[in-house]
């Protein structure tokens, strides 16, 4: 057992593109443990020699998950530490990871996460959509009639809706968007984020699958795909019109309620005075 860190395990973050995201508390971390759990060792493997990290690692991914888990159980039950990466940024996040996490929590062994790169989260801050509310989709079905379907049960979403895509299918994906949730939604492609070619181009859904269908450097490359969600519409039926000027009308002049429900539920000033008006008779 290493001295340096207890019986857990680590979720640790790795960067995305740009080396120099690493923090020093994952460097030390994987230093640290008695195992790391890759997704593919032999691409961990650069990552590992680059920060002169010796620590042996075994694989985990989609096709061993279950087995490699009840393996890394036993050892955190005698003692061990074990550190889980992806090929890149956070593990678990589109990424395996979830049966191991789960596992290892139900027998009471500490879960501990480091932060650090993660695509979802960057392509976000810098996407200039609003970011108060959003749900990440993760990859859509890879033939279009799923991927449509998928598509239109998202059709009334008012969060910002993220997505990973693969750079060959991003094209079809784009049309496919625009068929179902309009040209004119606001979208963001970043692409190859914090790498040499980094693109991050935010423009109305029609004007990305015309800009993507015309340069085919823009098929390239991992992609984060992100689409503004659907406005909600305010109601203003007349009975909820009345209903608030009846609320504001209780404590408030006629043109000053008037002006409030106007501006809250979107109608015109005049509109929201005559009907103050024949409240007040």
């Amino acid at each position: 057992m290493s001295n340096n860190t207890s019986a857990s395990l680590y979720i640790v973050a790795t960067p995305i593109g740009n080396l120099s995201d690493m923090s020093q508390r994952a460097i030390e971390i994987l230093q640290s443990v008695d195992v790391i759990a890759a997704e593919d060792t032999r691409h961990s493997g650069i990552l590992l020699q680059h920060f002169a990290i010796k620590t042996p690692s075994i694989s985990l991914h989609d096709h061993n998950e279950q087995q490699r888990s009840e393996t890394l159980l036993v050892r955190l039950q005698q003692g061990e530490s074990v550190a889980l990466i992806s090929d890149a940024g956070t593990p678990l996040i589109s990424d395996p990871g979830y049966k191991l996490v789960s596992l290892v929590r139900e027998h009471g062994i500490p879960v501990v996460p480091v932060p650090g790169s993660c695509a979802v989260i960057a392509a976000l801050s810098a996407s200039g959509l609003p970011s108060d509310r959003f749900t990440f989709e993760g990859f859509l079905p890879s033939k279009q009639g799923a991927r449509q379907q998928t598509l239109q049960s998202l059709v009334d979403e008012s969060r910002t809706m993220i997505f990973y895509d693969a750079p060959r299918r991003l094209q079809a994906t784009l049309a496919d968007m625009v068929e179902i949730f309009g040209g004119e939604r606001q979208a963001c492609i970043a692409r190859e984020l914090t790498k040499l070619h980094e693109t991050i181009v935010t423009q109305p859904l029609a004007e990305l699958l015309a800009w993507v269908s015309d340069d085919s450097n823009q098929r390239k490359g991992e992609c984060v795909l992100l689409v503004e969600g659907i406005k909600q519409k305010k109601d203003s039926s007349e009975t909820e019109i009345n209903r608030v000027l009846s609320l504001l009308l209780k404590e408030l002049p006629v043109k000053k309620a008037a002006a409030i429900t106007a501006s809250l539920l979107e109608v015109s000033k005049n509109t929201a005075y005559d009907m103050a008006l024949k409240l007040k008779l």
